[in-house]
């Protein structure tokens, strides 16, 4: 964990049983336990937001990248006219107008 050895840990266990007494040993592990609990908390929070600033230098750093080659590829290959995707209505013939449909005018396939 942090470099502590079995035998240290037994150690410091021996002396808070002996300097903090078995009386008040629980409630006293019980707030270290919480503090631990806090600690790691604000760390987890830290380690995150650090994290996610790190994705977004990234994210900004790929989006100039992809700009730039668009950039290189719209210069190398330029569009001489822009498609024209136009197209009229259909024609109406005089006979038959076109009339939106109904729910009961529709027909279903077989």
């Amino acid at each position: 964990m942090f470099g502590v050895d079995s035998t240290e840990l037994i150690i410091v266990a021996v002396l808070a049983l002996l300097f903090i007494g078995p009386k008040e040993l629980p409630s006293t592990m019980r707030t270290v336990g919480r503090w631990v609990g806090k600690i790691r908390a604000v760390s987890r929070h830290f380690t995150s937001g650090i994290e996610a600033m790190i994705r977004e230098a990234e994210l900004e750093e790929m989006e100039k990248k992809w700009q730039e080659e668009n950039e290189r590829i719209m210069r190398e290959h330029p569009q001489l006219e822009p498609p024209t995707t136009e197209a009229g209505p259909a024609p109406e013939t005089a006979d038959e107008p076109r009339l939106p449909l109904g729910d009961s005018d529709r027909r279903e396939l077989p």
